[in-house]
């Protein structure tokens, strides 16, 4: 029997969409002022909701193209729009975080009471 439950495997999968969303964005904004650099969106939560409704809770991260509009010289990296998702994903990530080490610790009882 897998030590891992779903709830373990949706957090983990949870965690890793929003590590590559942080990259992402610090990507973005690395390239806010690069000619032609198209911004990207990390997506994951749809999927994870129906994995964790299917009893798997493991999912990929996917990376897309922003739909944003371009500016004059192509690039289409909004600053406002990157910083608030950053605030976003750094408090998802903390949230995930400490539900993770909840979830770790009540096995770590879990064991030392058997």
């Amino acid at each position: 029997m897998p030590l891992e439950s779903v709830t373990q495997a949706a957090l983990q999968s949870a965690l890793d969409g929003l590590s590559l969303r942080q990259k992402t964005i610090a990507n973005n904004i690395a390239n806010v002022n690069t000619p032609g650099y198209q911004a990207k969106r990390v997506q994951f939560e749809e999927a994870l909701g129906r994995s964790v409704e299917q009893g798997s809770g493991a999912v990929n991260a996917t990376t897309q193209r922003s739909l944003e509009p371009t500016r004059l010289d192509g690039n289409n990296v909004n600053l406002d729009t990157e910083t608030l998702s950053n605030v976003d994903t750094v408090l998802r990530y903390q949230f995930a975080t400490q539900a993770m080490n909840s979830e770790l610790t009540a096995v770590r009882a879990a064991f030392r009471t058997s």
